[in-house]
């Protein structure tokens, strides 16, 4: 597969031949363990070919040229429903995605600088954001996520796009090596409300930047002042495997515990309906559904509604951090 050998050229640079080839065995195989995998790869297989290329354009990204029918492709995007993260065109096709990620994005572009970074993207979903990396100038993206369904998105999106210095495992943040280190700036957006040990993933967060590199960490979060959490033990939001929510302050004091300092708020704000919606692209529950239909300040299980914050952190030099 031309993509597997493009990753795996970039692995191998970064890492050695033993390293790559260590990943995308276990890329591959996860990816085969799911049993859409080859309907995927025959509706990939299927697509149109086109002029490759890719910009952004309003917030979303465009990969590829338009191509000559456009209803024979959106039905073959539609292959991969639901899509997450964007918005994107696509041979011409727009995507409107669950979310509007190029909002988020917004928030916090003028607060990094990527000019030549090596960047981790964790829980990278179908990276959209890695394309936005690269734009604002970083070198490298190398992105996993460990839902199969994404990765496919991502190959979907790279048919279009061409090469490009974004790629996309299908791994979770502790499948990767440890040599798999020295980032510049590693991002983890949506990822820690789903980790048992909040601590835990930080750390792990932070053993993959080089000293002085950046952490950019959005998250859910509680209202209030105190340094407290919110436990929960069913769903949240409709959500499974969401295990605790911290106040900020409480954020504030796990992030300088893992060996973080220099924190910084960029954004908190509650989540939206417009923001993340069910689309033609998404067609099942979303937000709107998840909140309590007499008060949308709760969610349906009665808790404080989603509200996310955005926050910037830099490792710490000292070798005494775990």
């Amino acid at each position: 597969m031309e993509l597997n050998s493009t990753l795996r050229q970039a692995l191998s640079q970064d890492y050695g031949a033993s390293v790559a080839d260590q990943l995308l065995d276990h890329h591959q195989g996860w990816l085969e363990a799911h049993g859409d995998w080859p309907r995927w790869q025959q509706s990939l297989s299927a697509l149109p070919d086109s002029e490759q290329g890719w910009h952004i354009q309003g917030g979303a990204l465009v990969a590829g040229g338009t191509v000559e029918d456009l209803g024979s492709l959106r039905q073959l995007l539609g292959h991969w429903i639901p899509w997450r993260k964007g918005p994107l065109v696509l041979g011409g096709v727009p995507i409107d995605t669950e979310w509007r990620s190029d909002w988020k994005w917004d928030r916090l572009a003028g607060q990094l600088d990527l000019r030549g970074a090596r960047v981790l993207d964790v829980g990278a979903g179908n990276a959209y954001f890695g394309w936005r990396m690269l734009k604002a100038g970083a070198k490298r993206v190398l992105a996993c996520d460990p839902t199969q369904l994404f990765v496919a998105q991502h190959a979907v999106i790279r048919h279009f796009a061409g090469a490009a210095e974004n790629h996309l495992l299908a791994a979770r943040l502790e499948d990767l090596p440890a040599l798999v280190d020295g980032f510049d700036c590693v991002f983890s957006m949506g990822v820690l409300y789903h980790r048992r040990d909040p601590l835990e993933h930080l750390a792990e967060l932070r053993r993959r930047l080089r000293p002085g590199g950046q952490l950019v960490l959005e998250t859910l979060i509680i209202p209030g002042q105190q340094a407290c959490q919110l436990r929960l033990s069913g769903r949240y939001a409709r959500m499974r495997n969401v295990y605790a929510l911290p106040s900020l302050a409480l954020l504030e004091n796990y992030l300088s515990e893992a060996g973080f300092d220099q924190l910084r708020v960029v954004d908190v704000r509650v989540t939206t309906t417009d923001e993340q919606r069910r689309t033609d692209w998404m067609p099942f529950q979303s937000l709107a559904e998840a909140l309590d239909p007499e008060d949308p300040g709760l969610t349906r299980e009665g808790h404080p509604a989603p509200q996310r914050a955005l926050l910037l952190a830099v490792r710490t030099a000292r070798d005494d951090q775990p």
